[in-house]
């Protein structure tokens, strides 16, 4: 079936002027493709992966991230699988899928968005009757268009927060990258740019990958909005010293009661926010938000390997036999978050009670 016709009227992919002009996931000549973010901010190189495992591969070795974008990219990879499925077994490619299914959602299992947009793509595979390619892709290119919207919907409600003249900390890259366009804490950060509102832009550089320096950075200066890249360890002094009011995050996954689960350093963020009185605000779509758990305590925090921390660009900067402990993400307890920012609204002081107005009649 030829779907190069029809993404043209309803792609997701077109960025816009309003500095947003990047997609780091496109569907593209019936193909999904990934910018490898792991060779910003130096050199542009995209993947093509051409089948569930390679689509896996690409998300847990970082080549995409972020929790929306992870979740968009599994949704496409699904269309990829079922296609190979469906011409292996017109008659039994829904059985095979599942397992497709499951490789792509053991890839980071602590962003909730992937299991999120597997659930629902596996959903719409159970009403196909005949090849499942073009309704599943309908359904991935909507999860697409859907938290393009929501993005952009969340960075107006989160500009409204920001006062004239006030300057933003942000930690990771929550932007256009991670997400399937315009971005979530860089949403807002965009939003209140282009209505004049920021004095100033910071961003923390996000050790071991470094995705502060190399991608909110990149992205950050290409979309023509000045930065200014500080060490991690120097966000508590930058708030001391008065230099900013805000600090900014997105979320891996939101539990019932208002925790944060985000990138590690998130929560020494929100330490420091309510003992220099700086504005914690987390934002983050509300496929985010996961009902199935009561607290933080509950989620699978990842681990990851090793020789992230103890080498840096492909060289050892640790001394011969250290070993590292290399959590990906930290635990935010809801008392810490100022504000949550939903494409639906904005939450002051989140808690179980306010989130519940979130909360799907399905659920």
């Amino acid at each position: 079936m030829d779907l190069a016709g029809k993404e043209q009227a309803i792609s997701p992919d077109m960025a816009g002027d309003d500095h947003d002009s990047i997609r780091a996931i496109q569907w593209l000549e019936n193909r999904l493709c990934l910018l490898d973010q792991r060779c910003l901010p130096f050199e542009e190189r995209y993947q093509y992966p051409a089948d569930a495992a390679a689509a896996a591969g690409a998300i847990r070795d970082m080549v995409v991230r972020g929790a929306p974008a992870i979740g968009i990219a599994a949704a496409y990879a699904v269309v990829l699988a079922a296609r190979g499925r469906y011409a292996q077994s017109p008659h039994g490619w829904r059985g095979l899928l599942a397992e497709d299914i499951r490789v792509l959602a053991a890839a980071r299992p602590t962003a909730v968005n992937l299991s999120w947009a597997l659930r629902r793509m596996e959903r719409r595979s159970a009403t196909i009757a005949g090849d499942p390619v073009g309704e599943l892709l309908e359904e991935a290119r909507r999860i697409h268009t859907e938290d393009l919207a929501a993005n952009r919907r969340m960075g107006e409600h989160g500009a409204g927060l920001i006062r004239a003249g006030d300057s933003v900390l942000t930690h990771c890259n929550t932007g256009s990258l991670a997400t399937g366009g315009y971005g979530t804490a860089l949403g807002v950060i965009r939003s209140a740019w282009r209505a004049g509102k920021l004095n100033r832009v910071f961003a923390g550089e996000t050790r071991p990958w470094l995705q502060g320096a190399r991608l909110t950075a990149w992205e950050l200066t290409r979309d023509r909005i000045p930065v200014t890249l500080i060490t991690d360890n120097a966000a508590a002094y930058l708030m001391q010293t008065q230099q900013v009011q805000w600090v900014i995050v997105g979320a891996d996954r939101v539990t019932a009661n208002g925790d944060v689960i985000n990138k590690i350093g998130t929560y020494n963020l929100a330490i420091n926010c309510r003992h220099h009185g700086v504005g914690f605000m987390v934002v983050a779509p509300c496929s985010t938000l996961d009902f199935t758990l009561d607290d933080g305590q509950a989620v699978e925090i990842e681990q990851r390997a090793a020789d992230e921390v103890l080498n840096l660009a492909g060289r050892r900067i640790a001394a011969d036999g250290a070993t590292a402990w290399n959590p990906a993400f930290d635990i935010t307890p809801s008392r810490l978050v100022d504000y949550l920012v939903t494409e639906n609204g904005v939450i002051q002081a989140p808690d179980t009670q306010q989130l519940a107005t979130l909360k799907p009649p399905s659920l």
